[in-house]
């Protein structure tokens, strides 16, 4: 059978998902990627480029837009039968799939609540944390597939601490250092910085000019010795070496890719907890952080975020200073959590059998779902109207998609 995945395709969380699922499928079917986005990032890189990858290279000024005409011949073009997204968040892709008579699928991680009843118009769903199942229970074919890493990639490179002299904390904070906490590491640390400590962030931007208002502390810390910022993108398995212990107050996550990786790689993790987080931690290899508010996000993301306590977030990472012999236990324990739990080629073992055992639901079964998608999308072009009269340049630019709501209103309903 002949699948294929509609996804970001270069450094970063979301197409790791995707090549994760890739990995597996590719086990007994043969798997095309449509790279989404991402193709000046990494159109190039070996890691990323192959064959199976047709990369869209449409600008397009709507998230997870895609040229619908190359999509459709991409379909027709590699026989596809079964068309898996990550993070589709415009749907005319998904309603062209379900006129073209292709079985849909998702990986659930971003919705809100206007959109969580448009998923209906997949044929299934597969969610890998308790929580995301929980919200699509209603689904007549959704699975629930628990998150794991590779544990072969992802290894312990000592159990032993960093150095004997001192205990080091690492923290990645990638592309959005305030959603992964980075803020509140810093903050925390550098209550704990006349302690036998270090600290190592892994970041994709420059933390400084992230945090102005930190700029003093993080160049204090880095002038002492006591803080190094990396600031680079690595590929797997990254830099986890570099600590003894993860830490990871993360706002909001919709899996929280980094904490299996971490307890794979033999890292005790302190991490928030408030799910979908908290549902990866062990407490005999980290600790959970109390949450001390949570709040909306702005683009109304279905979960609220969290902030820590501060004061909890410290008195995790003191636990581990102050009681150094607690290391290379729990480096033990998280590694062999990890292998027990978080062994993505073990969970997600059933993943071949859900892609070729879902039916294609029926048209009637997806009605309002396909009615609804349509209406949001034709909501969202509504805009075009105002926007012409007050920007008729900016109109001409972004006018583009929306021509195409109109174009396909027959072929995808």
């Amino acid at each position: 059978m002949n699948i294929g995945i509609v996804t970001t395709w270069f450094e970063r969380g979301a197409a790791y998902v995707s090549k994760q699922y890739r990995d597996i499928l590719a086990t007994r079917h043969k798997v095309f990627i449509y790279a989404r986005g991402g193709e000046h990032l990494a159109i190039e890189d070996p890691n990323w480029k192959g064959d199976y990858v047709t990369w869209d290279q449409t600008t397009m000024p709507i998230q997870s837009g895609l040229n619908l005409k190359k999509f459709e011949r991409w379909i027709y073009e590699n026989k596809i039968a079964v068309v898996f997204f990550n993070e589709q968040r415009w749907w005319l892709p998904v309603l062209l799939c379900n006129k073209l008579g292709i079985k849909t699928g998702a990986y659930i991680d971003y919705y809100k609540e206007n959109t969580l009843p448009l998923f209906g118009c997949y044929d299934f769903l597969v969610c890998n944390t308790r929580q995301h199942f929980g919200a699509f229970s209603w689904h007549p074919q959704v699975y629930y597939v628990p998150w794991g890493t590779d544990i072969n990639v992802f290894s312990p490179k000592n159990q032993d601490s960093v150095a004997k002299s001192y205990v080091s904390f690492f923290h990645s904070a990638g592309m959005n250092p305030h959603r992964k906490g980075c803020d509140l590491v810093i903050k925390a640390f550098s209550t704990l910085a006349s302690l036998n400590a270090r600290l190592v962030i892994h970041s994709q931007r420059d933390l400084g000019e992230f945090f102005p208002e930190l700029k003093g502390v993080i160049h204090d810390l880095q002038g002492r010795g006591l803080l190094q910022c990396i600031v680079k993108t690595v590929p797997a398995p990254g830099l986890y070496h570099y600590g003894d212990i993860y830490v990871y107050p993360s706002r909001l996550d919709g899996i929280g890719l980094t904490i299996a990786e971490a307890l794979a790689c033999g890292l005790p993790v302190i991490t928030s907890d408030n799910p979908p987080m908290s549902e990866f931690v062990d407490i005999n290899c980290g600790r959970l952080v109390e949450i001390e508010r949570l709040y909306a996000r702005s683009d109304g993301y279905y979960w609220p975020q969290c902030v820590v306590k501060l004061e909890s977030l410290v008195q995790c990472m003191r636990e581990y200073v102050e009681r150094p012999q607690l290391i290379k236990t729990e480096k033990i324990l998280a590694r062999k959590y990890a292998e027990e739990k978080l062994d993505w080629e073990k969970n997600a073992s059933v993943l071949c059998d859900i892609f070729e055992g879902v039916e294609i639901l029926s048209n009637a079964d997806k009605k309002g779902a396909l009615d609804k998608a349509y209406s949001y999308e034709q909501r969202r072009s509504n805009f075009r109207i105002r926007l012409h009269s007050r920007f008729p340049n900016l109109y001409r630019i972004l006018r583009a998609p929306y021509r195409m709501i109109k174009r396909y209103r027959r072929t995808v309903i």
